[in-house]
């Protein structure tokens, strides 16, 4: 098996990398700049500093340990990319999967919409590209809509996904889901669709209100709504609406 080689006589970069390579769950051996490279290090991850005292041709070097991370595992599977593709399964949680040259370099999970943004900025870090495409299932058209939104900038090109045969029985459906998303063609979007949550949406959010608020009071529609768009969280609207001193009798639970 294929490791990454941690090489850095910078003490707070290798503590840094070392968490995060476990947290990552990626498997790694610490080398001295003098140390003969074991036959299964392919990469070597260290500072930009220290990049030209490394003897692999292969080196990820960066000062921030996802960005080299994510160089690493990129270069064990290519140098580069053409196109970038980025699928994506949204709904309650959502599966992230990022392909390059046919090959899953890197997959996350979110579990609100706008998180997708950092997740899909957190792997890209660091890859050498030249566009990105981002796929996204068609299924939960809000959710879908708001991580459309937030990736909107960051994206070159994306398309909507027919994701109906994309739902797999394993035990990381979201992430099977996404990298299916990934090599399925979709059709590409001209701009950026509308976020407008349907009124079971905003029902929704006002139940959850209730229950958040131990029965205290349910927030209005107009409030509810901005939690579905995206433009406030559910603590947010809860504490907004909590501190109204002129809440009246019509706000509060029957």
């Amino acid at each position: 098996m294929r490791i990454i080689g941690v090489m850095t006589e910078d003490f707070q970069f290798f503590y840094r990398l070392v968490r995060r390579l476990k947290e990552r769950d990626e498997p790694f051996v610490s080398l001295g700049f003098g140390d003969p490279l074991p036959y299964n290090v392919r990469v070597i991850i260290t500072t930009p500093c220290e990049k030209v005292r490394a003897p692999s041709t292969l080196v990820a070097a960066s000062d921030d340990p996802d960005t080299a991370i994510n160089q690493a595992k990129a270069l064990m599977k290519g140098r580069r990319f053409h196109t970038l593709v980025v699928g994506i399964d949204p709904g309650r949680t959502t599966g992230i999967a990022v392909v390059g040259n046919g090959k899953v370099l890197l997959t996350d999970t979110v579990d609100w919409p706008e998180g997708a943004v950092t997740a899909v900025e957190r792997l890209t870090s660091g890859l050498d590209y030249d566009e990105m495409l981002v796929r996204i299932g068609h299924g939960d058209r809000t959710i879908r809509n708001r991580i459309i939104h937030a990736l909107w900038g960051l994206a070159d090109r994306v398309e909507i996904v027919d994701e109906t045969n994309t739902t797999r029985r394993t035990l990381v459906p979201d992430i099977d889901a996404a990298i299916l998303i990934s090599r399925t063609m979709g059709e590409e979007l001209e701009t950026a669709p509308e976020v407008d949550p349907t009124p079971g949406e905003v029902r929704e959010i006002q139940r959850q209100s209730r229950l958040a608020s131990e029965g205290q009071f349910t927030i209005p529609t107009e409030l509810a709504r901005r939690v579905a768009t995206g433009e406030m969280n559910m603590d947010d609207a809860l504490a907004w609406h909590a501190s109204r001193k002129d809440r009246g009798p019509k706000d509060r639970v029957a």
